[in-house]
């Protein structure tokens, strides 16, 4: 097969690299000519310390050739940046596999997006725990590949699959989508606990009340399959993303909580931390829903109003006691 990838992150190219190892054809655009450059000429990506890509892997710069290259396209580019990506390339490709995790401005899922703009293309997303270094090192993942279109997404399955990346199949996309969007703030959230002194029973806490947010947004967002939150792209990123060293998202509450100005630890990163820009609009979202999510209250607070991380810890250990809920069989689906 033949993909063209849209990003030459960290995550693009570890996913470019797999993909020209399991036999594929792969162009890589990037946005900056100097990364192409060492792509092509040295092998390398600033992104991916200390590994080396195959010399068959081709990077551009240029968009259009990327459209002339194949009708498969990967998007692995910001979700802030969707949009006006996909507005440039032209034709319309046959089918899309979506990468990215978030809710862009117009506070809408890239599945929406690429509805929106190109409204005959073939839709799946790929998700889970996989951090690009981790997949690059060929260490064992596995991950989830949703579509409505069940044939689609058993032929990305068996193309991306091989010994060490393991793709299990969904068709709730917006489940799917929903949990990589809301698993980055969260994300950030357990870096402030981090910051705080790295509690283990608070980040423990943290992690299973925010996977209690994440899936009540979700199925008020039209989620189809509660189980989706206790998967892979569910609970299994969840996981990684609050606890990794490597995560972005749990660095960035983690500085933000030691006393650094959000502006200066986002100038000195390389690559984007999603939930950054994702809790503002999955806010917006959730009130429009009525659905209650403290704890991304707490992190757009302490990120955009300045508001003191321990006092925020306190205002979420002092709310009104109830009763804990959380998926019961009775939200599970009639088939199972």
């Amino acid at each position: 097969m033949k993909f063209s990838i849209l990003g030459a992150g960290s995550w693009g190219t570890a996913f470019a690299k797999l993909l020209v190892e399991n036999g594929h054809d792969v162009l890589l655009w990037a946005r900056r000519k100097e990364v192409a450059r060492k792509i092509n000429d040295d092998h390398k990506s600033e992104y991916l310390e200390g590994i080396e890509l195959p010399v068959e892997l081709r990077a551009t710069t240029d968009l259009q050739e990327l459209s002339r290259f194949s009708d498969l396209v990967v998007i692995a580019v910001p979700v802030k940046h969707v949009r006006k990506v996909l507005k440039r390339l032209w034709p319309a490709p046959r089918m899309v596999l979506n990468l990215s995790k978030g809710i862009d401005e117009s506070l809408k899922t890239v599945s929406q997006i690429v509805q929106e703009i190109w409204p005959d293309t073939t839709y799946a997303v790929l998700s889970g725990p996989c951090h690009a270094i981790e997949v690059a090192r060929k260490l064992p993942t596995a991950v989830v590949v949703a579509s409505r279109n069940l044939e689609v997404a058993k032929t990305l399955q068996k193309a991306v699959s091989n010994s060490y990346f393991r793709v299990y199949l969904s068709h709730d996309v917006l489940g799917v989508e929903v949990s990589g969007a809301v698993k980055n703030v969260i994300a950030i959230a357990a870096g402030v606990v981090d910051g705080l002194g790295g509690w283990h029973n608070a980040k423990a806490s943290l992690i299973t009340r925010g996977l209690h947010e994440m899936a009540r947004f979700g199925l008020a967002f039209g989620a189809e399959n509660p189980l989706t939150f206790m998967g892979l792209a569910g609970v299994g990123d969840l996981i990684v993303t609050c606890n990794s060293p490597y995560s972005r998202n749990r660095y960035v509450g983690e500085m933000v909580a030691k006393g650094a100005e959000l502006s200066q630890v986002l100038e000195h990163m390389k690559m984007v931390a999603e939930g950054v820009h994702t809790v503002g609009p999955l806010l917006r979202l959730a009130r429009d829903l009525d659905v209650e999510m403290p704890i991304c209250e707490q992190v757009y607070e302490i990120l955009f109003k300045k508001k003191n991380p321990a006092s925020s810890i306190k205002e979420l250990m002092e709310r009104p006691l109830k009763l804990e809920s959380c998926l019961t069989a009775f939200d599970l689906p009639s088939s199972l």
